[in-house]
């Protein structure tokens, strides 16, 4: 994606350094094939502190040269050159295999950027201005400081690999460069301004059936296929506040300030967006390594004055970031070769004249030995870090009465202490209690109706989370036991459950419909069953009967699973019973009515038209729970005000299912579950 052009003088100020070289990105993978051996060029030194780097070989020979990419047999480069001071970038190709010239595959007139080999190499694609003049565009106005001019006479065009046959490929109003090729079916994915912001869009190989990919505000750019082409990595600015209203006016104006660039990777349809760098730092051209999984970039985060910039490389999850060029200069717009093993890119090192730009390319020694001042520690790194020690198999799955939750808990406390936080219990950042880790039913638990005892296991169960205790009350069917104001929903409405067992559905109402009135994510934690005894408690109840309704769980297989203990949580302060579908059936037959009928009665939403009184069970809960001690681990970041305003609480459990149970995907299954992406992330 080039810009206007100046002479590269490595020991400019950032913007300088930016005007150099075009920031574009132009990259592919291909094939597995490569040369034996480099002819072209000339051999110059290695650099000791560039381990990852050998064989270095200088391509081009003076001038401005950039932007270099290899045709998917490995045996060329297309890249832009100015060779005369003053000119025009225009488009080269050079065989590798041979010591002859580079050949010009442009038309010679207006300014060209971001050549690629595409067709399988039969043809290449690349922007320019010629067909608005033949003279180069007049450079941007740099009133507002350093900038960018984005040439709406920009357009795309394809060529034969020997320069005929010219062809408009992607045109229209705006600016239309940058473009790229997916090795696999040749979609070409680019940067244009024709829908008003800076954005990418993916085209088919032909050029038709354009696609908008991102829509964020700021300057999307410089986009690389992965070589498989599932993934596509760019770079973005994402201005905000007074920093959005200069890059609206700037644009405007067909400008754009490029001074902070982060990488980004999404899918190769444009889905699951997300941001690699978070250096603040100028970060372009990015490429991919062979395996997908890791990119090579140029940047300038190493130098605070921002005029120096370097390749880099880094995972795609932002963590081990490597340092790979140390010339104090300028290197930027990487690629691997198509089998891997070698790396172009161009560099301001070894020029005849001061501030010359050159091709080079280089053999990749990817198991050479990097020395630690090459690695740059990131906040991936960190998050990694802690996240590799909470989900080691030696935490046990941080499952509560585990000594693994213990080790979870110090390493907390050591992080909130590196962190500077104060600890929230005078000299202790722990707040110790009490939780349930076992649940046994005991001897006594026992539960009868007007016709008769019924069957522990069979017919009732105690809930976990249960009190102990006796239950002798009226049953009184409560609907779904919900109170969802917000929502307009109130089991409650018009039912005293006061003294009496509440009954009620578990789940929520019409839970297979998406437009039910509890259909949202948020509203469905109500289906809770602790909320649930919460809200019968509060509203008087003397215990709680829970029965799975029949319509939309067919399958439920109406079990009634032993007590087990699947969280922290305290008992429910009233007892509660599981029950069976014919139990509750039973029940509401002989007020001349059914489960099935309640239930389809409360999810149309109709008010209790009357208490229906379902006769009176008594009996006990006798639970026998085996209890330890865990712990809260609090730190305190102290506020600038006199703590008079409040405080921001933010909370987040640690704990995790251990080796599973109840609240496991695979409840019957005993393995351990590390918590890698819950709680430990």
């Amino acid at each position: 994606m080039t810009k206007s052009r100046s002479p590269r003088r490595p020991l400019l100020a950032l913007v300088a350094a930016l005007a150099f070289i075009p920031l574009v990105g132009c990259t592919r993978a291909g094939g597995r094939q490569g040369l034996a051996t480099i002819v072209a060029g000339e051999s110059v030194p290695d650099d000791a502190g560039e381990p990852r780097l050998t064989n270095l070989r200088r391509l081009t020979d003076g001038g401005e040269n950039a932007e270099a990419y290899w045709s998917a047999d490995g045996t060329r480069l297309v890249y832009q050159s100015t060779p005369t001071p003053g000119g025009c970038d225009q488009i080269y190709t050079l065989d590798l295999r041979s010591k002859d010239a580079p050949r010009r595959v442009s038309t010679g007139a207006g300014r060209t950027t971001c050549a690629y080999f595409h067709d399988q190499d039969r043809r290449i694609l690349f922007a320019s201005t010629h067909a608005a003049s033949p003279e180069c565009p007049p450079p941007p106005d740099r009133s507002a400081g350093y900038v960018w001019a984005l040439y709406d006479t920009y357009d795309i065009y394809s060529v034969k690999a020997d320069g005929s046959d010219l062809r408009p490929l992607i045109t229209g109003p705006g600016y239309d460069a940058e473009a790229t090729v997916c090795p696999a079916d040749g979609r070409i994915v680019f940067t244009s301004t024709r829908d008003g912001d800076i954005d990418l869009y993916v085209a088919d190989a032909d050029g038709a059936n354009v696609r908008r990919l991102t829509d964020a505000p700021g300057y999307d750019g410089g986009a690389f296929f992965s070589p498989d082409c599932s993934k596509i990595v760019w770079r973005a600015s994402r201005p905000e506040g007074k920093d959005l209203e200069d890059y609206r006016a700037l644009l405007a104006r067909g400008l754009v300030r490029p001074s902070h660039m982060e990488l980004w990777v999404m899918d190769g349809d444009g889905a699951n967006r997300r941001q690699i760098t978070f250096n603040g730092a100028a970060n372009f051209a990015p490429y991919f390594f062979p395996s997908g999984d890791r990119i090579v970039f140029a940047s300038n985060l190493g130098d605070r004055k921002g005029r120096n910039f370097d390749l880099y490389a880094v995972d795609l999850t932002g963590a081990n970031l490597e340092r790979v060029t140390v010339d104090r200069q300028f290197e930027a717009f990487p690629m691997f070769s198509p089998d891997g093993r070698r790396l172009a890119f161009a560099a301001n090192r070894f020029g005849k004249k001061h501030g010359e730009t050159n091709v080079f390319v280089a053999r990749w020694r990817p198991d050479a030995f990097v020395p630690p001042s090459h690695r740059i520690a990131t906040p991936a790194d960190r998050y990694l870090e802690d996240v590799r020690f909470l989900a080691d198999p030696a935490r046990e799955g941080r499952g509560l009465g585990t000594k693994g939750i213990e080790e979870a808990a110090f390493y907390l406390e050591d992080r909130m202490r590196e962190a500077g936080l104060r600890p929230a219990f005078g000299t202790e950042y722990a707040q110790r209690f009490p939780v349930t880790v076992g649940v046994t039913l005991g001897p006594r638990n026992a539960l009868a109706d007007s016709e008769g005892a019924l069957a522990l296991e069979k017919d009732f169960m105690p809930a976990s989370f249960s009190s102990t205790g006796a239950v002798d009350a009226e049953v009184v069917f409560a609907g779904y036991g919900i109170s969802a104001h917000e929502q307009g929903w109130d089991d409650y409405r018009g039912v005293d459950v006061r003294g009496k067992a509440a009954l009620v559905l578990r789940y929520h109402p019409k839970e297979d419909a998406p437009e039910g009135p509890l259909s949202t994510e948020e509203a469905r934690r109500y289906s809770d069953l602790r909320y649930k005894a919460f809200n019968a408690r509060e509203h008087g109840a003397r215990a709680l009967l829970l029965v799975a309704g029949p319509l939309g769980h067919e399958d439920d297989p109406d079990t009634l699973a032993k007590p087990a203990p699947d969280g922290p949580e305290s008992e429910a302060g009233i007892p509660v019973l599981f029950v069976t579908r014919a139990t509750a059936d039973r029940w509401l037959r002989r007020q001349g009515t059914s489960l099935a009928g309640e239930q389809s009665r409360v999810d149309a939403g109709e008010a209790n038209p009357h208490l229906l009184p379902l006769g009176r069970v008594n009996g006990r809960v006798d639970l026998e729970k085996k209890t330890t001690e865990t712990r809260n681990v609090v730190g305190i970041l102290p506020g600038l005000g006199d703590g008079t305003e409040g405080a921001v609480v933010v909370g987040a459990h640690y704990d995790h299912l251990g080796f599973g149970g109840p609240s496991s995907l695979a409840p019957g299954v005993h393995a351990l579950h590390p918590g890698a992406d819950d709680n430990a992330s």
